[in-house]
């Protein structure tokens, strides 16, 4: 070695070194606060349960572990108030389940218009093509609009971090339907891309941060807004090839017939175009206005109506609003609409507490405390200030039982992780876990109070999405 290069390796070795000594001294784990920290642990060598405990843990499953014995026998699964069963769908390894449950309401409504004797099955590829195009140009407009400040900024930042997405929430299906049409899925069947939307996600949000620059680079440039424009609409062009290739053409028109739950054909063939396929589907009725999305978010003052800044599927459409309620609200609401025979969009923190095996959610399913010799007694307001808990996934709520005061029991969704999960494609949730991790209902206005309905419409106080409780139902 040299002897520059041995002074560099000294005045480096000394810089690190020093660093180290100012962490320590300033909150870092010091060889003292260490000793500390082995001398607390209850396994000195000679604690047999202990070491039992973590030879258990090595080779098991924690849930497998964890599971309270005293919760894990037979639970009741029948229900006062029950809307009539659908097929169970299967969203795969993709994000779509906010497409499930909303799709699934739909299809539902339109059974119970025609007596349940007719049924569809509606294609979510064809409606998640124009979700991604449309999430691709609110994207590239959104960069457009925040092009003149920072790229460190928030909202510039925003775009660039998350820009295309397959998870969402109803409103998605609010904005998109009525534009786009939808089709059964008989005539626009899933690909794999659809069923696996990750390497398509990759490679389109990766495009989407090359054209982010380059458009930030015209407005540097002082490029005229036709000439932005222009650009935009021959990128959006290469992501619709790109769609395209992942997910199939879109169909324009095609000919339909409606068959009943035994898959006999009821009706005769008609020639439909995907919107007037929608208006026949929903009989003219109109999604957008017709309902309120309600949650619980206790945080927040409740009777209080909020907006969530750009969460939306389209450039042109509709932030996510909702009037924060407390649980017991929230869920006078859905035993109304149930009690009507209709199903309603829902979402949860499904992770929780579920026991996957038998499709049960209840907060007594596993015993972590015990396993871990300590305690979790954060409520749901810390829980999701703190980023532990939020809205993950989007089922679609369709019984409910009450005991002899109509209070709730317990309650039941239909799930998209196909029918063989669960109870038959079912999940069953305790009355306490549906008041811990339930979060997001939309309810039809119908079933709503003049009083709430009036709260409803107070001007919302804007928040921004990068709350811990506005994520995306996946």
């Amino acid at each position: 070695m040299t002897t520059r290069n041995l002074f560099l390796a000294l005045l480096l070795g000394v810089s690190c070194g020093s660093a180290t000594a100012q962490k320590t001294a300033g909150g870092g784990i010091s060889q003292q606060m260490l000793s500390t920290i082995e001398k607390a642990q209850p396994n000195n060598g000679n604690n047999a349960a202990y070491r039992a405990l973590t030879n258990a843990i090595a080779v098991n499953a924690i849930d497998d572990i964890a599971k309270n014995r005293k919760n894990a026998g037979p639970f009741d699964t029948q229900f006062s108030v029950e809307t009539p069963k659908q097929s169970i769908t299967d969203q795969k390894s993709s994000g779509r389940c906010w497409m499930f449950s909303a799709m699934n309401v739909l299809r539902a409504d339109f059974s119970r218009q025609h007596n349940d004797s007719l049924t569809v099955e509606l294609s979510q590829d064809y409606l998640f093509f124009y979700d991604q195009l449309e999430k691709a140009n609110l994207m590239l407009q959104g960069v457009i609009d925040t092009a003149k400040e920072p790229l460190e900024g928030e909202r510039a930042r925003f775009f660039f971090r998350s820009p295309i997405g397959d998870g969402g929430t109803y409103c998605g299906l609010v904005d998109l339907a009525p534009k786009y049409g939808v089709v059964p899925a008989e005539v626009v069947p899933e690909t794999y891309s659809a069923e696996n939307t990750s390497k398509m996600r990759q490679l389109i949000t990766s495009k989407l941060r090359e054209y982010g620059l380059e458009l930030r680079r015209m407005v540097a440039d002082k490029k005229k807004a036709d000439a932005i424009a222009k650009r935009k609409t021959e990128m959006l062009g290469e992501i619709y090839r790109m769609l395209t290739l992942t997910l199939g053409e879109p169909v324009k028109e095609f000919d339909y017939a409606f068959k009943d739950k035994n898959g006999k054909t009821r009706t005769a063939v008609k020639h439909y175009t995907p919107q007037s396929f929608y208006a026949e589907l929903t009989g003219g009725r109109q999604l957008e206005g017709s309902f309120i999305m309600v949650m619980n978010d206790p945080r927040r003052e409740y009777h209080k109506t909020y907006e969530v800044e750009w969460d939306r599927h389209t450039y042109d459409g509709t932030n996510w609003k909702y009037l924060n309620l407390p649980m017991e609200d929230i869920e006078q609401l859905a035993i109304a609409q149930l009690k009507d025979g209709r199903k309603l969009y829902s979402s949860y923190d499904v992770g929780k507490q579920l026991d996957r095996k038998r499709g049960y959610a209840d907060t007594e399913n596993f015993d972590y405390a015990s396993l871990m010799a300590t305690t979790f007694p954060m409520n749901k307001a810390d829980r999701i200030a703190t980023f532990d808990s939020g809205s993950t996934h989007a089922m679609t709520l369709t019984a409910v039982d009450l005991d002899a005061n109509g209070k709730p029991l317990k309650w039941k969704v239909e799930n998209s992780w196909g029918a063989s999960w669960g109870q038959s494609g079912y999940l069953i949730m305790s009355a306490r876990w549906f008041r811990e991790y339930m979060f997001r209902l939309v309810v039809d206005k119908q079933y709503v109070s003049e009083k709430l309905l009036k709260e409803y419409e107070q001007k919302p106080t804007m928040v921004m999405p990068e709350d811990p409780l506005f994520q995306e139902d996946l």
